[in-house]
């Protein structure tokens, strides 16, 4: 049970496209410290937001969306630009056809060596220019995309963070459990052997009760691998170095969820989450690159113009300049215009049904963590009970066998009804902390979602 249900939330961002989700890696800060740290769940989600390796590569390609909508906007604004040249040259006129002979005269035909001195600004405008425009307007809405795919990058950490936090809170749980379960098999070990030597047990109790502590050690040791290896686990999510030792701080306590309706959590997810966000700004570059690619029809306007000082030198140079305005139009293009409105026309319904299906991968979300934590909470209820008998049952069973009246096979049946009640209460518990992070990260707003959802700081 433990890998059905503790393992769904990390799997949520375990893979992309086959290959390791970068929101499960990081890159690690400062050195370790001699004492271990204590650790909360807020410091954690912190540490993540600063280290995760999904966040850092988000942030990268934010900045280059941001960049692409910068070169849009150069393409609007006037560009000038300036030179100082110093020439000198010398000409065969002859290579440009001048090849005369006349009787008695003597015309050179190389010419220089002669120089002049040019100081020159250019400047150039395209004052109309619809599809450009347009261009500009898709990107800056793939740039607010980014941004706001940034935050939901934020969001996957913190529930990558906050799943493998609860994750270790229900290993750490485990452990105490089992402990006790050898501790108890130990003093059921101890009283079998005391019996036998007194004469009123039979060996094979002695035997059986020794079984029992052995499997309830060997349980033991491996819950304390799997402890180890999660909080392994958790160091590469918020870039914690390897040989830094941290405990939890944090017990995440159970806690009903009775503030909030399905109906709400639905309509805050639309309204907040910003994938969904984002994926709107991507439908709206997409309408813009379909205009822009209209555009290329569109005539446009330019100007460009000159001004400087040309001479022999500078104390003899004259001003010059020129001034062209101009109008261009396609007459034929070979079909390249209408190309590319398809292909933009193509990408803007990809978008639009991307956005749609996220519409549904939403409600489908949001649903689904209502359901697990109803059936989580049920769960709760019914382990309680469950590990309430099994105690009892297991009082019973040992007040039984220290009377004589029965051997220590009932006493360790009971035994493993209270490990595998307390086991599933411990499974119902961390299912439930973790369809609330479910539910908190289909929402949108996970940070707060979770503090608010979990209860705690």
């Amino acid at each position: 049970m433990r890998c059905a249900v503790g393992c769904l939330g990390l799997l949520a961002v375990s893979t992309l496209a086959g290959q390791p989700s970068p929101f499960l890696g990081s890159v690690p800060s400062g050195a370790p410290s001699s004492p271990p740290l204590a650790l909360t769940l807020g410091d954690a989600i912190s540490r993540g937001l600063k280290t995760n390796l999904g966040l850092l590569t988000s942030d990268s390609a934010s900045e280059t969306a941001r960049g692409e909508r910068l070169q849009a906007l150069s393409v609007l604004m006037p560009q000038f630009n300036a030179r100082a040249g110093e020439t000198i040259q010398q000409s065969n006129l002859e290579t440009v056809g001048f090849d005369f002979h006349f009787p008695g005269v003597s015309i050179p035909t190389i010419v220089g060596p002669f120089h002049y001195t040019d100081v020159r600004a250019y400047g150039s405008w395209t004052p109309f220019d619809y599809s450009a425009r347009k261009n500009h307007r898709a990107s800056e809405e793939r740039a607010r995309a980014a941004r706001l795919s940034v935050l939901d990058a934020r969001d996957l950490v913190v529930q990558a963070t906050a799943d493998a936090y609860l994750q270790i809170v229900a290993d750490t749980s485990r452990a105490a459990s089992i402990q006790s379960q050898v501790e108890t098999s130990q003093a059921l070990y101890d009283r079998a052997a005391d019996q036998q030597t007194a004469g009123t047990a039979a060996g094979i109790d002695v035997l059986r009760a020794q079984v029992e502590l052995k499997q309830q050690q060997q349980r033991l040791l491996a819950q304390k691998d799997q402890l180890e290896k999660d909080k392994l686990a958790l160091g590469r999510v918020i870039g914690i170095p390897g040989a830094q030792e941290f405990r939890l701080a944090d017990t995440t306590p159970y806690a009903p969820l009775a503030s909030l309706t399905q109906d709400q959590a639905l309509r805050t997810a639309i309204e907040q989450r910003p994938d969904y966000q984002s994926y709107q700004a991507r439908v709206r570059a997409a309408e813009e690159a379909v205009r822009a690619a209209r555009g290329e029809r569109y005539p446009t306007a330019g100007v460009t113009a000159d001004y400087g000082d040309v001479g022999k030198t500078l104390a003899s140079s004259h001003g010059t300049f020129s001034f062209v305005a101009s109008a261009k139009v396609t007459i034929f293009d070979g079909g390249r215009i209408t190309a590319d409105i398809v292909q933009a026309k193509a990408a803007l319904k990809q978008r639009q049904d991307e956005l749609a299906d996220l519409a549904g991968q939403v409600d489908f979300q949001v649903r689904s963590a209502f359901l697990d934590i109803r059936s989580a909470a049920d769960q709760v209820a019914v382990a309680r009970d469950s590990l309430d008998l099994a105690n009892q049952t297991l009082a019973q069973a040992r007040d039984r066998f220290s009377a004589g009246v029965t051997d220590n096979i009932e006493v360790i049946q009971a035994q493993e009804s209270v490990a595998s009640a307390n086991d599933g209460l411990i499974s119902a518990l961390f299912a439930h902390n973790l369809a609330k992070v479910a539910l908190a990260r289909a929402m949108g707003g996970t940070e707060q979602g979770i503090r608010t959802l979990l209860e705690v700081k």
